[in-house]
């Protein structure tokens, strides 16, 4: 990942000097499901909703300061040393070599954390877009992502791309590589939905990873590489039956489940109310499913925070297609 930042290194050192004109940008980013059921660490696609915002301020002395955070509880710090937002627009600023400049930042959290939706990822690209934006810094998108990756590492101890590629990029995305890093954009089809259910429940992404077998038998992984194989090919050939018969998980999923008060039943409604496919958000506890309309959709999403409603669980539920284009300006 180092040689990918000295690339933008040698690419945005101009910016250095210009440094753009804006005083100051508002930005959004949205939530993601990562791994895709099948794709561990290797597939996932951004949502319309929900997603987090940044507001962005130039300011007289140097240095990165964060003046104000809402929506998470008190649970994030302000310290711009401690914050993955912060810390990522540092990492890109030294690359271009402008860290001197002064910003303040406003996060805002219009999502959960800890719900398997990227929401880590999610502040951290709106942060980095915005410096982009402030910067007038017009270098490709993609070459944000080892910065953003900087704050994965610093929030789950991995710096794992699944999430943060498709919430800068938008759409669907595969990891084709760590090392060298590759991403690519995949094709989705159109009127593919998206339902969400994020279960008030806690599972914390460091120990959804630790439970995961180091191990694998032969057959499982020949299944496994057949699903992901078949879930890629099904977007490409916008074959919706394709991608739900592959999206299936002999891995991760039997064990992460576990944690995910019942998996199976909300599976099981999920299945008999019309969705494609259905799986684990990310480490969970948010669950998904995808179906071919924005109805059937919502049906589901209702459905199933109905169960959880009567096992005595909260919820929040999301409907959306997949989003196409990634962090935006709204202000």
């Amino acid at each position: 990942m180092s040689n990918d930042i000295q690339e933008v290194k040698k690419e945005s050192s101009s910016y250095a000097t210009g440094l753009g004109s804006l005083e100051s940008v508002h930005v959004f980013a949205p939530a993601t499901v990562a791994n895709v059921v099948c794709g561990f660490d290797v597939l996932g696609f951004a949502v319309n909703e929900p997603g987090d915002e940044v507001i962005m301020r130039r300011k007289d002395k140097p240095g990165i300061t964060i003046s104000k955070i809402t929506g998470d509880d008190g649970r994030l710090p302000l310290d711009p040393a401690k914050n993955t937002v912060s810390v990522s627009v540092q990492h890109y600023l030294d690359s271009i070599g402008s860290s001197d400049i002064g910003l303040d930042i406003e996060l805002h959290k219009k999502m959960p954390i800890g719900s398997g939706l990227g929401s880590s990822s999610a502040s951290t690209v709106a942060g980095l877009f915005a410096i982009k934006t402030l910067l007038g810094d017009d270098t490709d998108p993609m070459k944000l992502l080892p910065f953003a990756m900087k704050g994965e590492e610093m929030a789950c101890g991995h710096g794992h791309a699944d999430n943060v590629a498709p919430a800068l990029l938008g759409g669907f995305v595969l990891i084709r590589s760590y090392d060298p890093l590759d991403v690519v954009r995949l094709p989705s089809p159109k009127g593919l939905y998206c339902a969400i259910v994020f279960p008030d429940v806690d599972v914390p992404t460091r120990e959804a990873r630790q439970i995961i077998r180091n191990k694998i038998q032969m057959k499982d992984a020949v299944t496994q590489w057949g699903n992901i194989a078949g879930l890629v090919s099904g977007l490409f050939m916008q074959d919706v039956d394709l991608i739900g018969r592959s999206m299936q998980d002999v891995l991760v999923e039997p064990v992460r489940s576990m944690l995910i008060p019942d998996f199976y039943k909300m599976r099981e409604i999920a299945m008999e109310n019309g969705a494609v496919s259905f799986g684990i958000s990310g480490s969970g506890p948010s669950v998904f499913a995808f179906t071919r309309d924005e109805e059937t959709a919502k049906l589901i999403t209702q459905k199933l925070q109905q169960h959880l409603t009567n096992i005595k669980i909260g919820s929040n539920g999301y409907v959306s297609p997949i989003n196409d284009g990634g962090p935006k300006v709204i202000g």
